[in-house]
């Protein structure tokens, strides 16, 4: 079968010229896999890769989580399923953006398990089995709405939906999920809310004679609140290092897997007065050394970060002046005197250098660039080598 579903390739470690790279820590992410697992109890852990695993390269993302015994994948689109299967995954996958278009086919014959939500994408698996080009019945996960407002059936719609599934014998609804719109909350009150509906759900459809296999609601931060467990749990960010909620990543084990840097290519000392990248919004009021990097926001360095965000160079926190260029950022190197041009620079993560040991997190990140965690992770571009350690 020759491939219709492309997708785009990455910078390539091998080809890398700039020191501009990714490094990912693929004994944190075993090590928050742990963690994770033991916090969901009995219920089965997929873990969520859409979005390129969180910007962290998901075929080496999976292959390491296969072999440490992950139950399976979630994607969002038929791509990244695509790509999954043709790194060698194995594993089941399920695909949850439930947008297939003609591709219906391709989702069978890939090996993954789509997720529906209403009859036009019932009929449309049906027919395949109908016509003799895939066996049958077809698994399914069924999507219900019950309070995210996105995708998945009502449960006003549900009883219809039901009957329609119970009379389509080429279609098996093996398993039946809702997606948690505030699970991080300090307050369980909508979460509540929402699985005392997704128990209607099950009541519903158990009246049209259907009793899915596998349960499931619960992502990271309900995982690690040991809420909504149910059969299978689906958690993303807190195998990356980071916690839903803030501060709590260290406390429950989890470490950081990425870690971004890249190198001073230039320095120039400035004097009072003078300015700095586009638009001049920033002018020494001390004479200072200002270092040049080779990043920039369309690596997935945030522009917001100019004049508010940090680095760290030998071990020391240094600010980062003037608007982030396209390719290049600049920063105030006058607190490190001793810096030199090929000195490594962190934009994400942990360094221990001559002036002491830092870090920095993508939670920082966000509240400074006004994003969220996840933001920082998958703004990391392709164009931005992915260079895979063990310690």
């Amino acid at each position: 079968m020759v491939p219709r579903v492309l997708r785009p390739r990455r910078a390539a470690p091998a080809d890398a010229v700039r020191p501009t790279r990714a490094e990912i820590n693929l004994d944190a992410l075993r090590r928050n896999l742990r963690v994770v697992r033991a916090h969901a109890g009995s219920a089965r852990v997929w873990a969520v890769l859409k979005a390129d695993a969180y910007g962290h390269g998901a075929p080496a993302v999976a292959r390491t989580l296969e072999r440490s015994g992950v139950d399976g994948f979630c994607v969002a689109l038929l791509e990244e399923g695509v790509e999954l299967r043709e790194a060698g995954i194995t594993a089941p996958i399920l695909l949850m953006g439930g947008h297939y278009d003609n591709a219906h086919g391709e989702v069978i014959a890939r090996g993954l398990v789509p997720v529906v939500y209403d009859a036009k994408q019932v009929e449309a698996f049906a027919r395949l089995v109908r016509a003799g080009a895939v066996p049958g019945p077809i698994d399914v996960h069924l999507k219900v709405d019950t309070g995210m407002g996105r995708l998945g059936v009502t449960l006003a719609d549900l009883s219809e939906l039901g009957a329609r599934l119970a009379a389509v014998r080429e279609v098996h609804v093996r398993g039946l999920m809702t997606h948690l719109a505030c699970a991080d909350a300090e307050d369980d009150g909508y979460t509540l809310e929402q699985m005392a509906r997704f128990d209607e759900a099950v009541a519903g459809l158990a009246r049209h004679g259907i009793r899915p296999d596998v349960l499931h609601a619960a992502n990271s931060a309900a995982v690690l609140r040991a809420r909504a467990r149910l059969d299978a749990a689906r958690p993303g960010l807190a195998l990356f290092g980071v916690a839903p909620r803030a501060g709590e990543a260290r406390s429950l084990g989890l470490r950081p897997v990425m870690r971004v840097r890249t190198e001073v290519v230039a320095l120039r000392d400035v004097g009072v007065g003078a300015c700095v990248g586009y638009d001049s919004t920033w002018r020494a009021e001390r004479p200072s050394r200002i270092a040049t990097l080779p990043m920039g926001y369309a690596d997935g360095l945030p522009r917001r970060l100019g004049n508010r965000g940090h680095v760290l160079l030998r071990g020391r926190k240094a600010p980062i002046v003037g608007a982030v260029s396209m390719d290049m950022t600049m920063i105030d190197a006058t607190a490190v005197p001793d810096a030199a041009v090929g000195d490594e620079v962190v934009i994400l993560g942990a360094q221990d250098g001559e002036h002491g040991s830092s870090s920095i997190g993508a939670e920082e990140i966000a509240v400074q660039a006004d994003m969220i965690a996840w933001e920082v992770f998958t703004g990391i571009s392709r164009r931005v080598p992915r260079f895979y350690r063990e310690p």
